[in-house]
C-alpha cells in the first residue's frame, strides 16, 4: 500500500541502523515523509547533530524537523498524550498525516491520535537487533550499526604531540597497529599523519624548482600557512573518525600547530596565535607527549629544530597542564613508551561513554 504523507516520531538518541531502516521503509511507501526528532532538552547529544546525521543518510523527500519535548512520559495518561501530540502535530505541520511508522508499541496510539494508519516495522528488532538504549549502554558492541557521523562523534580521539624527532609519528602508528590486532571493529583503528610535514615537503619541492640546492631551512612560513595546517589536520581527523574504530590516533593537532607557529614566527617578543589557528583548536579525549630526552635527533631532510627540542617540550608541558584534557608524558625507551601509552588509552576506553538519561517512562 502507498500513502501520501508518512510520519515518524522519535528521540534518535543516537540514530542507528534500526532508525534508518524505519525511515527507509516510510520513504519507500510514501510520497513524502516527515520525521520529528523530539528529544528532551536534558539529553547529551545535541539536537542539531542528530538532524544533520539523519539528513545525510536519507533522500530529499524525507523532511526532518527538530523540537525539544520535555513533557512527562506516561503512556497510560491521556493528558500526557495530549501534550506530546500537540508538540508532534505542531512540528509535523498542517498537512494531513496518512500513516504513522514506528517500531515501538506507542505507534498504534500515536497513529490513532493523528487519524492515520499505524505501520509497524520490525518491532521485535529481528532484522536489525539494536536500540538507542543498547547503543548508549555499549556503543562499541553496536559500532557497525551506527552511521559515519555518529561514529565520528563517539570516537575517542588521542593526539600525540612533541618536538621534532621525538617519535610522534612512530607512536601514533604503533598505537593504531596495536589496537588493530584486537580484531572486530578494532581492526579499523586508524592514525592521522601530520599535515604540516606534508606541507613542508611541498614547499621544499616547489622551492627546488628554481633553487635546486635549497634545504628545509630555506622554506618560509606565514600565518596563513599555519591556518591551512590546522584546518587540514582537523579535516583529516574528522574523515578518519567517520569510518574508523572507537579510538583514533592523531600525529599532532591544531593546538600543536599554535606551538609550531610560535616556534617559526614568534621570535623577538610576545607572541599571539593567529585567530584562524586558535579558532580551530579542539579538545581531544587524551594527549600523549613524547619527551625529547633519550631520543636522538634524526635529520631526515625535513627537520631543522634540534636546538629547540627542549624548548618545545617545555612549551607542550605548559600548554597541556593548563588544559582540562587528560595527558601523559611518554619517556624511556620505545617499548616503555608504547606500554605506557597503551595503558592510558585502555583506561580511557574502560571509562566508557556517558549519556545523560532520557526522560523515563512512568
Amino acid at each position: 500500500m502507498r500513502w501520501g504523507h508518512g510520519l515518524i516520531v522519535g528521540k534518535f538518541y543516537p540514530p542507528h541502523a534500526g532508525h534508518h531502516e524505519l525511515i527507509d521503509a516510510a520513504a519507500a511507501a510514501c510520497d513524502r515523509v516527515t520525521v520529528v526528532v523530539a528529544p528532551s532538552s536534558r539529553e547529551s547529544v545535541p539536537l542539531e547533530l542528530r538532524l544533520a546525521w539523519l539528513r545525510e543518510a536519507h533522500p530529499a523527500h524525507v523532511r526532518f524537523v527538530g523540537v525539544h519535548d520535555d513533557h512527562p512520559v506516561d503512556y497510560a495518561d491521556p493528558g500526557a498524550w495530549e501534550l506530546h501530540t500537540a508538540v508532534f502535530r505542531a512540528a509535523a505541520g498542517p498537512n494531513r498525516v496518512d500513516a504513522v511508522f514506528s517500531s515501538e508499541a506507542y505507534g498504534e496510539e500515536l497513529a490513532r491520535r493523528f487519524g492515520a494508519q499505524a505501520v509497524t516495522v520490525d518491532p521485535e528488532r529481528i532484522r536489525t537487533p539494536v536500540s538507542g538504549t543498547a547503543v548508549r549502554a555499549d556503543p562499541v558492541a553496536y559500532w557497525d550499526l551506527l552511521g559515519p557521523g555518529v561514529r565520528a562523534w563517539l570516537t575517542r580521539r588521542v593526539i600525540v604531540v612533541g618536538a621534532e624527532s621525538t617519535g610522534t609519528t612512530t607512536m601514533a602508528r604503533a598505537l593504531a597497529r596495536h589496537y588493530r590486532t584486537r580484531g572486530g571493529v578494532w581492526a579499523r583503528t586508524r592514525w592521522v599523519p601530520e599535515f604540516g610535514r606534508e606541507l613542508t615537503a611541498r614547499k621544499l619541492d616547489k622551492l627546488r624548482l628554481t633553487r635546486p640546492e635549497a634545504v628545509v631551512e630555506d622554506v618560509t612560513w606565514g600565518r596563513d600557512d599555519f591556518v591551512t595546517v590546522a584546518a587540514e589536520q582537523n579535516a583529516a581527523e574528522d574523515t578518519a573518525a567517520r569510518d574508523g574504530a572507537p579510538i583514533l590516533f592523531g600525529d599532532t593537532d591544531a593546538l600543536a600547530t599554535t606551538i609550531w607557529e610560535e616556534r617559526y614566527l614568534g621570535e623577538g617578543g610576545a607572541w599571539t596565535t593567529s585567530p584562524g589557528v586558535a579558532a580551530r583548536v579542539r579538545a581531544p579525549d587524551l594527549y600523549l607527549l613524547t619527551h625529547h630526552e633519550g631520543v636522538p635527533f634524526v635529520d631526515d631532510g625535513l627537520r631543522d629544530g634540534e636546538g629547540v627540542r627542549a624548548w618545545m617540550t617545555a612549551r607542550f608541558e605548559r600548554e597541556l597542564a593548563a588544559r582540562a584534557v587528560p595527558s601523559r608524558v611518554l619517556t624511556g625507551c620505545c617499548a616503555a613508551r608504547l606500554r605506557a601509552a597503551v595503558a592510558v588509552c585502555d583506561d580511557l576506553l574502560a571509562s566508557g561513554w556517558s549519556f545523560a538519561p532520557p526522560l523515563s517512562h512512568s
